[in-house]
């Protein structure tokens, strides 16, 4: 009771509107007013998990601008080579060594005729091809290693990752143990030593009509993917590994296992189902760092194939005429950052969308 005013609690007490009645009324049953739905609409629609990401990401104005870069970057190693006039392997007589834009004097005759010379926009190389066309090729290359290399690490570590996990004990400490193992084996080594070792049989394996595609690739590029399969899914094998850990002593999980559902199910629908955020996130990131292996594994000369072109491969031959043509160099060194830079900015700003730590 206040003291202050004993008047005021006297009046509130017998104030209908604070008497307390268990008794329903017929009005509680009434369809509710427009008011009254109005009270009640969210302040913002539900959205499921990957819809959520979506909107987050759209507003990560670097991320944005960085997919934006990854598709046209897509779009002028994958699409662009079909309409451009000139091919990788081309040797136009006459149009050695041509700066940007210039032209040969067969095609400078061919113009004062009337006719028609697309330019050179990167110049020619010494055998007279067109660079422009090589770099498309070379992006093209780069860009396959590291999606399908990242395409096996994630394969492969997300499965190894997940079941050591999931069984724990002591099949986790051995596959760990073997992970460890791994981690200290020097990879660019062990790239010179299959590229020397599997020259010959793969070399022998491409007479056959079936395998002729090995001999366009080449043995390098090829030794490449073995050392992806062989090596650097470890990281992503503990990343899926601590993922799993968690996850698996979730309610769902064994609800699945009441009701008699297999490990292999269970891995599949319910563990790696859930990962699928930070998968996407870590195979993103991987592709830059799968991209700057191959470029500089072809810099050494242990990449594709000549005629096929890789950008890391264009930069090594540019350094014979550094500085008589340095445009030569320059060219393929600022595809091979834009395309490193723009999908490290694109993965980050997928983790930043996907992380459920960073949700606002």
């Amino acid at each position: 009771m206040n003291q202050n005013n004993p008047m005021q609690d006297t009046e509130l007490d017998k104030s209908p509107q604070w008497k307390l009645s268990f008794h329903l009324k017929a009005e509680d049953f009434l369809p509710a007013s427009e008011e009254e739905k109005e009270d009640l609409v969210t302040l913002r629609e539900s959205v499921n998990f990957w819809q959520d990401g979506i909107r987050r990401f759209r507003k990560n104005k670097l991320g944005m601008a960085s997919f934006i870069v990854v598709l046209f970057m897509m779009f002028f190693a994958f699409v662009l080579p079909y309409f451009y006039p000139y091919n990788y392997y081309e040797q136009i007589r006459g149009s050695e060594s041509l700066a940007p834009f210039e032209y040969s004097e067969t095609e400078k005759a061919i113009m004062a005729e009337g006719g028609k010379v697309f330019p050179h926009i990167f110049g020619t190389d010494t055998l007279g091809r067109d660079i422009m066309a090589r770099i498309m090729m070379g992006s093209r290359i780069s860009l396959l290693v590291g999606i399908v290399a990242s395409a096996i690490i994630l394969v492969i570590g997300s499965i190894y990752g997940a079941v050591a996990a999931y069984f724990g004990g002591w099949v986790d400490t051995i596959m760990m143990r073997i992970v460890d193992i791994i981690y200290t084996v020097p990879d660019i080594l062990l790239i010179i030593l299959l590229s020397v070792t599997l020259k010959y049989p793969l070399q022998k394996l491409a007479e056959f009509p079936a395998f002729a595609w090995i001999n366009k690739v080449g043995v390098g590029l090829i030794s490449i993917f073995i050392v992806f399969s062989l090596l650097y899914w470890v990281s992503m094998a503990r990343i899926v590994r601590s993922q799993v850990l968690t996850l698996k002593e979730l309610e769902y999980v064994s609800a699945a296992k009441a009701l008699g559902a297999s490990h292999s199910r269970i891995i599949r629908k319910h563990l790696l189902t859930n990962c699928i955020g930070t998968l996407i996130v870590t195979t993103t990131l991987q592709i830059p760092s799968s991209i700057f292996t191959e470029t500089f594994l072809s810099f050494l000369g242990l990449g594709v194939m000549a005629p096929m072109p890789s950008l890391g491969s264009l930069a090594s031959a540019a350094l014979d005429g550094l500085y008589t043509y340095p445009y030569r160099l320059f060219a393929p060194a600022i595809t091979i950052s834009i395309i490193i830079l723009a999908f490290n900015l694109f993965g980050d700003g997928l983790r930043d969308a996907f992380d459920p730590k960073l949700k606002d």
